[in-house]
């Protein structure tokens, strides 16, 4: 008998594990047309304009009468505004704490802030894309030269370049958001030395930036423009010896054990379907349960992704005005997206929805399990500094590079992106932990995952699999090399989220 799910006593719609054909029963009702896996079968008939019910929550509306026993998806469902009640912090409750003699530890880097790393990277940063080319210049001499063997310490030298820089209004949001990203990966845990290289003439100025947040040059922090130093093979030189000059300091600092409560766990799903919502996704929720009990911290971002979702995260809201800072979010982007004229539910791709997801309400109620159940202790803005421990929102776009972008500008030293379609994906500094949501595209692409989570379908508990998850994590922030490592993923996902008119 091909498999089937009925996620909540409320809802009129069955998901299919299994390929539902025609004539199949599932829950009662007989299949009318071929169901794919992941997709959604009407379980009771259902009238033009009623809503949709998947997780016992609204995902959209009929877009003419649906009968039970129908597919249900683009071509009979819309999605429309509707009235959501937030009942701010009214499901808050108490975190039970792990006593802290009892908490777990992992193989870190501990930096002269308190700050802990569990890598140990030299990063050149670039003030604008025209000094993009000479940052992996050097970063490539370093790397090929072989003198890395004499420095085991260090993961590595990674060129993190970016495509603004010039063109931007110095006064606005992109200068802000582009000065906020720089010094939170210059001062990201995982980094132990940083070299900035400029061309001169752009609007990102590097002595303004480091004004602003009072750096001075060090034996870890080294600047130079393209222009002063004397052109492309000079600069080169000078910034090769500039690194070489830090390994020595940077291979200085050695793993030691530190609490698991110094982890700065970054969430994100793509390429997510119908399953992500099920398994993936509410597995790595009870890993960010678990991790929260233990003190540390988890980053939910893509707020186009909890679209839908958030009246379920403001419930949880440690108080009123972290609900409202949530909300207030909310409406930025749904002003954000008409004035481009976009709509929210542009979100899924094609590929989540051959993969099962119709609307973004239902991709974004099965994207917020990310974050557990504990309560939602704070909303940061891009890339802002995180200092608030448990679990946390940051307001991010849905596209993964450069929501995980502002995660790590933010503080996160380490990530779990959630598949299941299969994205191909990974994070320098911050090494990145692949969970497929399914055991199809586990198998079909096993060099990539980390972590099967499609066994959930099949009976393991979601705790167990968290668990799982949880292990896994300490394991890679202890040293332990993730798939998209070994693959060499990295250095290109370094995308800052770019606002405001390019002139």
């Amino acid at each position: 008998m091909p498999r089937s799910l009925r996620l909540s006593d409320a809802d009129n719609l069955v998901l299919a594990v299994d390929v539902l054909n025609v004539g199949d029963s599932a829950g009662g009702v007989v299949a009318k047309a071929r169901i794919p896996r992941g997709h959604k079968m009407a379980t009771r008939p259902i009238a033009a304009d009623a809503p949709l019910i998947k997780y016992g929550q609204t995902i959209g509306f009929a877009r003419e009468p649906i009968a039970a026993g129908d597919w249900v998806h683009e071509h009979n469902v819309y999605v429309r505004s509707f009235e959501r009640d937030y009942i701010f912090s009214s499901a808050a409750r108490h975190t039970e704490m792990i006593p802290e003699a009892n908490r777990e530890t992992f193989m870190g880097f501990k930096r002269d802030n308190g700050k802990v790393g569990t890598r140990n990277y030299i990063a050149t940063l670039t003030s604008v894309n025209c000094s993009a080319s000479v940052a992996r210049f050097i970063a490539d001499e370093v790397n090929r030269s072989g003198i890395l063997a004499n420095y085991p310490n260090v993961d590595g030298v990674i060129a993190l370049v970016h495509g603004t820089g010039c063109g931007i209004d110095v006064k606005g949001p992109a200068y802000d958001v582009l000065k906020r990203t720089q010094w939170g990966f210059a001062t990201n845990p995982n980094v132990g030395g940083v070299l900035m290289v400029g061309l001169g003439c752009e609007a990102f100025q590097i002595p303004r930036w480091m004004k602003s947040y009072d750096i001075s040059e060090s034996s870890t922090f080294r600047s130079m423009t393209i222009q002063e130093t004397g052109g492309t093979r000079k600069t080169v030189e000078a910034g090769v010896q500039a690194i070489l000059d830090m390994l020595p300091i940077v291979n200085a600092v050695h793993r030691t054990s530190q609490p698991v409560s110094e982890l700065v766990l970054a969430l994100q799903c793509g390429g997510s379907d119908g399953y992500s919502g099920i398994s993936a996704n509410p597995a790595l929720g009870a890993a960010v349960d678990l991790l929260v009990a233990q003190g540390g911290t988890a980053v939910l971002s893509e707020t186009p992704e909890i679209y839908g979702a958030e009246h379920l995260l403001t419930l949880r809201a440690e108080n009123r005005e972290v609900g409202e800072k949530l909300i207030e979010r909310i409406r930025w982007w749904e002003a954000y997206t008409a004035k481009h004229d976009m709509q929210m539910n542009n979100n899924p791709s094609p590929g989540n929805k051959l993969g099962g997801l119709t609307t973004i309400l239902e991709k974004s109620l099965g994207a917020a399990a990310k974050g557990g159940t504990t309560n939602l202790r704070a909303v940061f803005e891009y890339a802002e500094p995180i200092n608030e421990r448990g679990l946390v929102f940051m307001d991010t776009p849905g596209y993964d590079p450069v929501s995980a972008t502002g995660q790590v500008a933010g503080g996160a030293n380490i990530l779990c992106f959630t598949t299941g379609r299969g994205s191909a994906f990974g994070c320098k500094p911050t090494p990145s932990i692949k969970l497929a949501s399914n055991t199809f595209i586990f198998d079909q692409m096993r060099e990539d995952m980390d972590i099967n989570c499609g066994d959930v379908l099949d009976g393991v508990s979601l705790a167990d699999k968290g668990r799982e998850i949880f292990d896994e994590i300490v394991r890679v922030a202890s040293g332990a090399r993730s798939k998209s490592e070994c693959l060499g993923y990295g250095d290109n996902e370094f995308v800052p989220w770019s606002l405001g008119a390019t002139m």
